[in-house]
């Protein structure tokens, strides 16, 4: 008899914690749309996901001008990111890398393909 009213118990329980369980994240969504926070967490991770460097940015990092010739923009590369290799950051890293792909098709001729970089 004491088990049957302690299943009765458990049973009644989960119930109620579900539904208000249920009942907060309903809470929570119309919360969220009132403020504004959901859209602005697509926005934000809209804008992360487009950032594309500029040109300009990417000069910047390699620290080279318009008027760099390929030869010298490929030895700063060169030079940048063996010293970010040994003692410097991966992030520093991946940026001289991304500064070299977003200038390589700006000095590759029109009738030759870009070879794929790693």
């Amino acid at each position: 008899m004491a088990a049957k009213i302690l299943a009765n118990l458990v049973v009644m329980g989960s119930g109620i914690l579900a539904r208000a369980l249920v009942q907060a994240y309903r809470q929570a969504l119309a919360n969220a749309s009132k403020t504004g926070v959901a859209q602005e967490t697509i926005q934000n991770a809209t804008r992360r996901a487009s950032k594309i460097m500029t040109e300009q940015e990417a000069r910047q990092i390699l620290g080279v001008t318009e008027q760099s010739t390929w030869e010298e923009i490929a030895q700063k590369y060169d030079n940048l990111f063996e010293r970010n290799a040994k003692n410097g950051s991966f992030y520093l890293q991946s940026k001289v890398h991304r500064a070299k792909e977003c200038l390589e098709p700006l000095y590759q001729p029109k009738d030759q393909p870009t070879t794929p970089t790693g």
